[in-house]
């Protein structure tokens, strides 16, 4: 299974130019669409679910022209949004069935095993005739991928499924989510840097719209070996820090900043070698892009 995005272009009415252009290639297993809120990540995975028009592009996934023929695309996806809709009363086991009866599960033999069998993949079985309502945030999302995965989809959109999650039920996703991909082509949509290095094989990082970098996490993270540095500083000397080197990332540690910098050179005896890792090479993309963004601007007011 591939899917192949070419040229693929949206803007809003009011000027928001949502997607600029984005070329993507995504073959089976877990592929992280990284970038921060607001990036066109939504955008984008709206649009691959037949859900959104796109201005200019077009769409593959083995064989099937995703934008002409929506009802093809639909019969082979799962997905699960942001925000999806939940009816509070019913249990999730009526809630399934309901929804396999849509899919096009009309045998009832056939449908209660398979709702059983995603039941147990979500680790809900315990709570199949609980209400709903009743859930708790992560059961909640899982319920969500139990009903993304009704009809054994071969594409699986997940967009931003780990946001307010805590830890355990966070591993407990990516887990399931892994399972999943070995052998579906899985999207995970997500601002949040570490559901795709725990889980994704490969990577795309998308900011305001436009596609900055598509690499394994790995290979991207080779690439900036040597060049990442860290110190330990006092507030007052962050602004200093700032102005005479390419600060990646700074937060606080025991009362002080705790910085990550960039250099292909030793910065200083104060710094010491730091071991590269996928928030280095999220931070260092988004930064060098607007940093090119700021210099063009710049260039074309002057």
């Amino acid at each position: 299974m591939e899917l192949i995005i070419e040229h693929l272009s949206k803007t809003y009415p009011g000027g928001v130019r949502a997607l600029n252009d984005i070329s993507l290639k995504v073959g089976s297993g877990m592929f992280g669409l990284l970038g921060p809120n607001g990036a066109g990540k939504s955008t984008l995975m709206r649009i691959v679910a037949t859900l959104q028009e796109p201005d200019e592009g077009r769409i593959n996934l083995n064989g099937i022209d995703v934008i002409r023929d929506k009802h093809a695309v639909r019969k082979v996806l799962g997905y699960l949004p942001q925000e999806f809709g939940l009816d509070p009363k019913a249990t999730a086991l009526d809630f399934l069935d309901h929804l396999a009866v849509l899919k096009g599960i009309t045998d009832r033999g056939q449908r209660r095993r398979h709702i059983d069998m995603l039941i147990e993949k979500a680790n809900l079985t315990p709570h199949r005739k609980q209400r709903l309502g009743t859930f708790s945030g992560g059961m909640k999302q899982r319920f969500g991928i139990a009903q993304a995965l009704l009809g054994n989809p071969q594409l699986l959109i997940v967009d931003e499924p780990t946001a307010g999650l805590d830890p355990e039920e966070r591993l407990r996703f990516h887990n399931i989510l892994s399972e999943i991909g070995e052998n579906i082509v899985v999207i995970l949509s997500t601002h949040i840097v570490s559901d795709v290095s725990d889980v994704c094989r490969e990577m795309a990082i998308i900011h305001k719209g436009r596609l900055l970098l598509e690499q394994s996490p790995v290979e991207a993270i080779r690439a900036m070996e040597g060049s990442v540095w860290r110190t330990l500083v006092d507030r007052h000397a962050l602004p200093d820090l700032n102005r005479k080197h390419t600060v990646i990332s700074s937060r606080l540690f025991a009362g002080r900043i705790k910085v990550r910098i960039y250099s292909e050179n030793h910065p200083g005896d104060e710094f010491e070698p730091a071991e590269p890792d996928l928030e280095d090479v999220y931070f260092m993309t988004i930064r060098r892009h607007d940093a090119e963004f700021a210099g063009r601007h710049l260039a074309t007011v002057a």
